[in-house]
């Protein structure tokens, strides 16, 4: 027999296997031999109160195991097989958005030819080593670019509000069947991290390869082909051409494919950003203060998060892709960029907690017509900050509540962020418009959380790829560029979405959308 329950327990009890099933048993008054499996379906936690409890759903297998209800639950995405006589569509970008809408191509029965500007996950290591060591930045394979995209090497946060995208599900249950932990299908945070994340990139690699699909690294597409409003297909680099219907997944920091696309007349605007720091707390304060403890996390707990959002202003001020248990690391995609972002291992089991706090930024607060502007807004800060660091990647620092206050901090604390930190009035390199907010909302979110506002953290800067700075309009039905026959801007970097499950979400949707138009 089958049935499913809701439990609300412990941490203790909800994380040892022995208390819950005993938990189980007591539930429904049964002998706990009778209980032959236990499968969370759901899991979250409620740290409202300082008495914090697990919520779970729980799939309750008595007597028997049931088989069925298991493979229902559990099944496998399948792919067909391809090859260079079906048809085929040119994806430029081997980031959630190009993975995903391959592996929906190949769905369908469609050839991918996948393009990707950078190395392969595992050649990408090398240069992400060289930007710490040699303070050395290779503009096509770095923390933004190659397989995985800016998210290969991240926290791996899987939690979307884009449900209305499509289901949400199945882009876990495809992340699972290549090797994401069990966890994403019932956490209600689910993450991956970084350290696990390379390992599910190339499982999907070897999927899109083993169906008959192609992948090419380090092919930059430098050019579209576009004759009488319609895209005919790609140059690379390297002068080699290929031939058909083109899904952009570019990415957030393609700027040199945005300005291509710009001087090739292909419409875009200018699309609102989010721009700030990167702000690093001890792990164990945010414990401290999230769980209401002076003893922290304890024995069951995870490493707490936070999520904090105001308005100062009229301009939204808010924490943004919060890694606990994380690193602080360089984000700089090419030369005289100096900017930074955050990620987090599976455990999230580092000394540090870190998230981007950044304030709003529109179209309308910068002055003019120019659908680059905010490409070139992101451009200018980073290049100050650039400057500030002697031209290095070691970031400009401040402890926070200097940073509030507007005096320099005589020195830091430890810090996560390897390339390594300058003490620096970090309030006065950002624009006014963002410093002045920040500080405000630093004072109203510990008003929240008494001691978050603390010379204990570390405000770290700049934090300016949060988002992509352009957005190239589409036909809400087919999904096509507005102007471009052909052509379906994807991901983030068409600003289209925002995260690793939207831009899969988005990827996955476009090629749909393109089999429907050309291929049903």
């Amino acid at each position: 027999m089958y049935q499913q329950i809701n439990l609300q327990l412990s941490p203790e009890k909800a994380y040892n296997e022995l208390l819950l099933k005993a938990a189980v048993s007591t539930q429904l008054e049964l002998d706990v031999n009778r209980l032959k499996r236990i499968d969370i379906l759901k899991r979250s936690i409620d740290a409202r109160q300082k008495n914090i409890k697990i919520n779970l759903t729980l799939g309750i297998h008595i007597d028997e195991v049931d088989n069925e209800i298991i493979a229902s639950e559990f099944d496998n995405i399948v792919y067909k097989n391809v090859d260079s006589d079906s048809p085929s569509v040119i994806v430029v970008g081997a980031g959630p958005a190009g993975l995903f809408a391959s592996l929906r191509l190949l769905e369908l029965g469609i050839r991918p030819i996948l393009l990707e500007r950078g190395k392969d996950v595992d050649s990408r290591r090398i240069d992400l080593a060289a930007i710490s060591r040699e303070q050395k930045v290779d503009p096509d394979s770095n923390y933004c670019f190659g397989e995985g995209g800016a998210g290969a090497f991240s926290d791996g946060k899987l939690f979307t509000r884009s449900k209305k995208k499509g289901p949400v599900e199945k882009i876990l249950r495809i992340l699972h069947q290549h090797g994401a932990p069990m966890e994403i299908l019932y956490d209600a945070h689910p993450h991956i991290g970084t350290d696990l994340l390379p390992g599910v990139i190339k499982s999907i690699r070897q999927t899109i390869l083993s169906h008959g699909g192609e992948v090419h690294f380090q092919t930059p597409v430098e050019e579209l082909i576009i004759e009488s409003g319609k895209v005919k297909g790609v140059v690379t680099r390297n002068g080699k051409k290929y031939y058909g219907k083109v899904i952009l997944a570019t990415g957030h920091s393609a700027r040199d494919t945005f300005r291509m696309l710009n001087e090739k007349g292909v419409p875009m605007e200018p699309k609102g950003l989010a721009v700030g720091v990167r702000l690093e707390h001890p792990q164990e304060l945010i414990d401290c203060l999230q769980y209401k403890s002076r003893n922290g996390r304890g024995k069951y707990l995870p490493a707490a998060e936070y999520s904090f959002l105001t308005r100062v202003d009229s301009r939204a001020v808010y924490s943004f892709c919060m890694c606990p248990g994380g690193i602080v690391v360089p984000s700089a995609s090419g030369p005289n960029q100096s900017a930074v972002n955050g990620m987090s291992p599976s455990n999230r089991g580092s000394r540090w907690a870190n998230s981007g706090m950044v304030v709003e930024i529109l179209p309308d607060d910068i002055e003019g017509e120019n659908p680059l502007k905010m490409l070139e807004y992101q451009e200018k800060i980073e290049k100050i900050f650039y400057e500030a660091s002697n031209r290095t990647q070691k970031a400009p620092a401040q402890r926070m509540e200097d940073f509030v206050k507007g005096r320099l901090s005589k020195d830091l604390e430890s810090t996560s962020y390897a390339p390594g930190l300058i003490p620096t009035r970090v309030d006065e390199l950002l624009p006014v418009e963002i410093s002045s907010r920040l500080k405000k909302g630093f004072v109203e979110f510990d008003k929240r959380r008494r001691g978050f506002l603390t010379n204990r953290a570390t405000v770290i800067g700049a934090e300016t790829r949060t988002s992509s700075p352009i957005r190239l309009p589409r036909d809400k039905e087919t999904m096509c560029h507005v102007s471009i026959e052909g052509l379906y801007p994807v991901g983030e970097g068409a600003g289209w979405a925002g995260g690793i499950v939207s831009a899969a979400l988005d990827g996955q949707n476009a090629a749909s959308a393109l089999w429907d138009h050309y291929f049903k």
